[in-house]
């Protein structure tokens, strides 16, 4: 072999940034060392780079069961060789094992490991002749270990939502998510390019990708199509009308696009703290022209009272209803980091309702699972204030279910879904949706 193939090699680079903090899978995903590769090379790098950080806790136990000295502290590079080895023989059954075994080999030589390069060759072959093993979900400690989650978060979701619904959370966050678009009148021209679609589980305008590349369509790259999960999508569609809008947080801008889409010759503010990611919004809403008015401002100190009929708040948080599309969480969050979260969340949910009008509406969301940044969150600014009340969502499913937005199914569906509080909860899995948090607070004067 004269070198690792440019998909492994590509993934390995990316493997071995995150490992040390110097950047995100998805931002390394997108950039020019993904796109130079051929179409089915920029494949599987992403298959590999993902499915590493879906199933490394899990990996890595199996690795050290099988070094001679398991205590041993490795080097990154041979560390993420090893992962990229093991993945592939674990969890792609496609690929050969004497080329997943191969090429680990090649990239543990190439990063400058070439006397471990015998200590991978040797630990690869012997789990690849290792029988799989059986993996026990009786306890949060052994589904931790099983679907490859941190054991505090399991811990935390079996307390709060039992451990049946601790199971399908991390099932959800060990499958390929699936491809979501919302397509307002391009259906017709997806099909034709030969792209198949089958309905959304909840709302009328969204269909999952069964088939085909959309992002190659003309309508995905002119965005007239766009992909965004169905829990994304519900809670811009449960945020209402109203002639002046806020959406606090913007960016990436999807549900920015729904609000104006639902409110034609409305006033439409988008914000974003981020210059990178308010240029990112002002790109992607470009082609609204003057319907929409985007502004770089830090949602805690907006300034604006009284003004809004509604506002989003649609809060930076843990993101732990995401680990399927974003498995790189788990390895980042720390519990600890729920407290400074939630201190930044109230902070903008008190700086929304001061934006509200008297009669206004605030939706504070979230795409956390973790009650501190959600339940204790609303509870906390709702304890401070005489002038807001919570106001279930019920009512709101009904009427999105007699305006044709969501369909019967998934407006009863959904009606399950509201807590004894009157907040909309959204569990990984449980509709086909990734996880979410709402809530609607009312200014009453």
């Amino acid at each position: 072999m004269t070198g690792a193939s440019a998909a492994r090699k590509a993934a390995f680079d990316i493997l071995l940034a995150v490992e040390r903090g110097r950047a995100h899978s998805d931002d390394l995903l997108r950039g020019r060392a993904v796109d130079r590769l051929a179409e089915a090379d920029r494949h599987l790098a992403t298959a590999l780079v993902l499915g590493v950080l879906r199933w490394q806790i899990r990996l890595d136990f199996e690795l050290r069961a099988l070094l001679t000295k398991p205590n041993t502290k490795l080097d990154d590079e041979v560390r993420i060789a090893l992962r990229l080895g093991a993945l592939q023989l674990r969890q792609m059954d496609r690929i050969p094992a004497r080329a997943a075994i191969d090429e680990s080999v090649e990239l543990t030589k190439q990063a400058g490991h070439r006397f471990a390069s015998r200590m991978v060759n040797a630990v690869l072959r012997r789990l690849a002749a290792a029988e799989p093993s059986g993996w026990k979900t009786d306890s949060a400690a052994e589904l931790a270990l099983a679907e490859a989650h941190p054991v505090w978060m399991v811990e935390r979701w079996e307390r709060f939502y039992g451990l049946d619904s601790a199971r399908a959370i991390c099932a959800h966050g060990q499958r390929q998510p699936t491809v979501v678009i919302r397509v307002p009148d391009a259906e017709a021209e997806l099909i034709a390019a030969g792209v198949e679609l089958e309905p959304g589980s909840l709302l009328s305008r969204a269909r999952v990708v069964a088939r085909g590349d959309v992002t190659a369509t003309e309508a995905f790259c002119t965005g007239r199509v766009r992909i965004q999960d169905e829990g994304s999508q519900l809670v811009a569609e449960l945020a209402g009308r109203g002639k002046a809008i806020l959406d606090l947080c913007a960016a990436p801008g999807g549900k920015t696009l729904i609000l104006v889409e639902r409110n034609p010759g409305s006033r439409v503010v988008a914000c974003e703290a981020s210059e990178p990611r308010l240029r990112q919004l002002q790109e992607r809403l470009r082609g609204l022209g003057e319907r929409v008015e985007c502004r770089l401002a830090d949602a805690t100190e907006w300034a604006e009272e009284h003004a809004f009929d509604v506002v989003l708040a649609d809060v930076p948080c843990s993101g732990t209803g995401t680990l399927g599309r974003n498995p790189e969480i788990r390895h980042r969050l720390r519990e600890e980091d729920l407290a400074r979260h939630a201190e930044r969340q109230r902070a903008i949910l008190q700086a929304a309702l001061r934006a509200a009008k008297p009669g206004g509406q605030v939706f504070y969301s979230t795409c956390s699972l973790e009650p501190e940044e959600n339940e204790e969150v609303v509870r906390a600014v709702l304890a401070e204030r005489a002038d807001v009340k919570t106001v279930p969502p019920t009512e709101r499913i009904e009427h999105l279910h007699h305006e044709g937005v969501l369909t019967a199914e998934g407006a009863e569906r959904l009606a399950t879904c509201v807590t004894r509080e009157g907040w909309l909860r959204l569990l990984p899995g449980a509709l086909g949706t990734d996880g979410f948090f709402v809530a609607r607070i009312d200014r009453t004067v």
